[in-house]
C-alpha cells in the first residue's frame, strides 16, 4: 500500500485531476506470474481489506495515530489525491467497494455473466465514506470498432484466436489477421470463440454505440472503460477515434498536442 500510494501521489503531482487509482485482489495473470509478482511477500489475499484501508490512509495522510505505521508519510506531498476505484469481476470486489465507500468498476470483459447482480448489490449496500458520499460505478468492456461490420469482424479475429490460445494455456503474441483468418477451428474451439464473444462488442460505430448504451443501461452506470487489444496498432487507434466520434467526445482542454501524440505513439517493434 505504501509503494502504491507513493507511485500514485507522483502521478497526481504530474497530472493533477487526471489520474484514477484502480486496485483489485487478483494479480491479473496466470498462476506462475502471480507467484513472481508476490515473490518475497509474506502477506496473502486474506490481508486485502487491511491493505485497502492502509492505502487510503497513506494516500490521504489519515492513518490513525496508534497505527504501527502512523508516522510514515508517502511522498511527494500533493494538494489532491487520485480517487480509488475497486476493480472486480465477481461479487467480492463489489462487496469490498460498497463496504469501504469507494468507486467500483466491474470487468465485463473478463466475466460477462452475473455482472448486473454484482452491480445492483454494490448500489444497494454502499456505505458513504469520507471520500465518496454516493456510489460511483463503471464497467470495463472489450470493444472493436471499425468503419464496417465486415472490417470489425476481420480485425476482431486476432483477438478471437489469441483468447482461445490463452484458454488452452498458450500465452504467446497476438496473431496477425492473416494467421487468424487462416486458422482451422475445430467445432469445440468455435464454440469457445462464441462463448468468449459475449465479453466483446464488435461492429461499426452505430452498432457499437447502441450495444454499449444497452450495456450501460443493464448495469445502471453512466461510464464505460474501453479496451481494444488487436494486432494492428492503427486499427486500435482508429477504433478509439470512431468511438470518440460516435459519442461526441473531445480531448481534455489541458491535453497538449505533444501529450496526445505521445499517447498514440506505437510501441517500438
Amino acid at each position: 500500500p505504501y509503494k502504491v500510494a507513493e507511485n500514485f501521489r507522483l502521478l497526481e503531482t504530474l497530472y493533477p485531476g487526471r489520474i484514477d487509482l484502480g486496485i483489485g485482489r487478483a494479480p491479473g495473470s496466470d498462476y506462475v506470474t502471480s507467484r513472481a509478482l508476490a515473490y518475497g511477500s509474506q502477506i496473502g489475499a486474506d490481508y486485502f481489506p487491511n491493505m485497502v484501508q492502509d492505502l487510503d490512509g497513506f494516500l490521504h495522510d489519515s492513518l490513525p495515530a496508534d497505527h504501527p505505521l502512523g508516522r510514515v508519510r508517502a511522498l511527494p506531498e500533493t494538494k489532491s489525491a487520485p480517487p480509488i476505484w475497486m476493480l472486480g469481476s465477481s461479487d467480492f470486489g463489489g462487496a469490498y467497494a460498497a463496504h469501504f465507500g469507494i468507486a467500483f468498476s466491474y470487468a465485463h470483459f473478463i466475466n460477462p455473466v452475473g455482472g448486473e447482480t454484482v452491480m445492483r448489490a454494490y448500489f444497494e449496500k454502499f456505505q458513504p465514506s469520507a471520500r465518496l458520499a454516493a456510489p460511483m460505478a463503471s464497467i470495463g468492456v472489450f470493444v472493436v470498432c471499425a468503419d464496417t461490420m465486415a472490417d470489425a469482424e476481420r480485425i476482431a479475429s486476432t483477438r478471437d484466436l489469441q483468447r482461445l490460445r490463452a484458454d488452452q494455456g498458450f500465452h504467446g503474441p497476438m496473431p496477425s489477421i492473416e494467421e487468424a483468418l487462416a486458422y482451422e477451428y475445430t467445432a469445440p474451439e468455435r464454440e469457445r470463440v462464441r462463448y468468449n464473444r459475449a465479453r466483446t462488442v464488435v461492429g461499426d460505430p452505430a452498432a457499437v454505440k447502441a450495444e454499449l448504451l444497452a450495456l450501460a443501461d443493464r448495469y445502471g452506470v453512466d461510464e464505460i472503460v474501453v479496451i481494444t487489444n488487436v494486432y494492428n496498432f492503427a486499427d486500435r487507434v482508429h477504433s478509439y477515434e470512431l468511438l470518440a466520434e460516435a459519442f461526441g467526445l473531445e480531448p481534455l482542454p489541458d491535453a497538449s498536442a505533444r501529450a496526445r501524440r505521445s499517447l498514440l505513439k506505437p510501441w517500438p517493434g
